[in-house]
């Protein structure tokens, strides 16, 4: 079995890694998943639950020194900005596990939203705590990836512990090493952050954390801007303060288009400028998240289950039954051969050999390109080429480019045939990718579809764009109605 996961690169059984209660990440590319800081506050665990008012704690401290006013730009960089803790493998990296941290920007929005929107945090009346996940609702460079990225960091030195642990149980020492981490806990006394040496697993040139499954979700947060703007007039209703209620109703009424054709971006655009107006109202939808927390942790071991079966389960059986047996991992020649012969290989294993049941969860099939492309990625883990997803050159991102240096790469566009932007991809955006990258090859597009209607849609865009037959373009079938059944698989 060819190493994808942690438990693969470390010899380990993947039991060990669930029994411990940690998440198998992939150390191939990113998985999907992010920590919710919802629950830990929701938690029963004591230990959770600390690590939730620790991270109250520094962010109470933020808004201090924001208030206090100007900060001096080095003090800016070492209180508000962070390094992305890429170690752990999850989250929404566009290739491998290299994201972008919590720069300037970021810290800039930080620090002006504590002076202003967000002063009174740490300071509520209305909810049972204060909650990190209140500075992505109104958005003011602040997004849902900046506040997992900022949770993580604040629970770190938990994670390092607990990887630490496991490391020093079941790996040998050559599989572990010594390593100085930086940002690990805050003293306030010096208002600095400390650096600590930890015991860890280590793999091509980095240690790797690990992270409890029942802190992780998926897509959304539990308290989420979208939830929020699509909520906010029956929040408003429900205001128990009838002066606010009746501003919020008022303004809400002007604002909101009152047409029945209205669509869901246009409702949406009308309740988000009604919460940065009265932002007064976050504090009442997050107190309804809060009763409703209960239903939290059930929604997010449900989301995790379908990260594991869809990006480890599933693609493991992929791999052990069909890519190693066939050949897979021996293709030779230029990055065109490899990106074609591999294609080839997916085309035959996912038409006739039941390789489709990877694109299917609960028998709904993919919906997202951004998890197809996911699948993809895990599928090249063993090449001698560079492979980069959503790489972007100066004129936009195509899926993949794949590189042995500077004189040969290859494009690989790997789309749903859904897509309505398909049409306008297969007519002008690979050929600019080509150009962008310095592509040595031509493109490789493979096009995946669920359904006859799907193949007839895909059949006609090539008759228009003149494309039939185009040996570079690779029309996959995975359908589920037409395939051998289990027994022959």
């Amino acid at each position: 079995m060819a190493n994808i996961y942690f438990s693969d690169w470390f010899g380990l059984p993947s039991a060990r890694v669930e029994e411990y209660g940690a998440f198998d990440i992939s150390l191939v590319n990113d998985l999907p998943l992010f920590v919710d800081s919802f629950l830990l506050f929701n938690s029963e665990d004591p230990e959770y639950q600390a690590l939730h008012k620790e991270i109250i704690q520094y962010m109470r401290f933020l808004k201090g020194v924001s208030l206090d006013g100007p900060i001096p730009q080095p003090l800016v960089d070492a209180w508000f900005t962070f390094p992305e803790v890429k170690q752990n493998w999850l989250g929404f990296s566009h290739q491998g596990n290299d994201g972008h941290g919590l720069g300037k920007d970021f810290a800039r929005a930080l620090n002006k939203n504590l002076k202003d929107i967000f002063k009174d945090f740490g300071e509520e009346t209305v909810t049972r705590s204060s909650h990190l996940e209140k500075l992505c609702l109104i958005r003011e460079g602040v997004g849902r990836d900046n506040i997992s990225d900022f949770a993580t960091n604040l629970i770190k030195k938990f994670l390092l512990d607990y990887t630490q642990e496991f490391a020093q149980t079941h790996l040998a020492k050559h599989q572990r090493r010594r390593v100085p981490v930086r940002k690990v806990k805050f003293n306030y006394g010096t208002r600095s952050w400390v650096t600590e040496t930890f015991d860890l697993p280590f793999v091509d040139g980095d240690f790797v954390l690990l992270t409890p499954k029942n802190m992780l979700t998926k897509d959304e947060a539990w308290i989420n801007r979208l939830d929020l703007l699509d909520k906010l007039p029956d929040i408003a209703d429900a205001l128990p303060d009838a002066v606010l209620r009746a501003q919020v109703n008022d303004y809400l009424f002007k604002v909101m288009p009152d047409d029945p054709k209205t669509t869901k971006k246009e409702k949406r655009d009308a309740a988000s400028r009604v919460a940065g107006k009265f932002p007064e109202v976050l504090d009442y939808y997050i107190r309804e998240r809060e009763d409703s927390g209960d239903r939290a942790t059930s929604i997010a071991e449900a989301r995790v289950h379908e990260v594991e079966t869809r990006f480890v389960f599933q693609v493991r059986h992929l791999v052990a039954q069909f890519l190693d047996p066939c050949g897979f991992y021996r293709t030779r020649g230029n990055t065109y051969d490899e990106a074609q012969e591999r294609l080839n290989f997916l085309k035959d294993i996912i038409e006739n050999k039941g390789g489709h049941k990877i694109f299917y969860m609960d028998g709904q099939p993919i919906e997202r390109e951004s998890d197809l492309h996911i699948l993809y990625r895990l599928t090249w883990h063993a090449t001698p080429s560079d492979v980069s997803r959503e790489v972007n050159d100066g004129r936009g991102p195509a899926d993949f480019k794949v590189s042995r240096g500077a004189a040969d790469k290859t494009i690989v566009e790997f789309k749903l045939a859904k897509n309505p932007q398909l049409e306008r991809n297969l007519a002008k955006q690979v050929e600019i990718y080509e150009k962008a990258s310095d592509a040595t090859h031509p493109s490789l597009k493979a096009i995946i579809y669920f359904s006859h209607s799907e193949y007839e849609r895909v059949l006609q865009i090539l008759k228009r764009l003149k494309l039939e037959g185009n040996r570079n373009i690779f029309l996959i079938d995975a359908s589920n109605d037409n395939k051998p059944s289990g027994s022959k698989a």
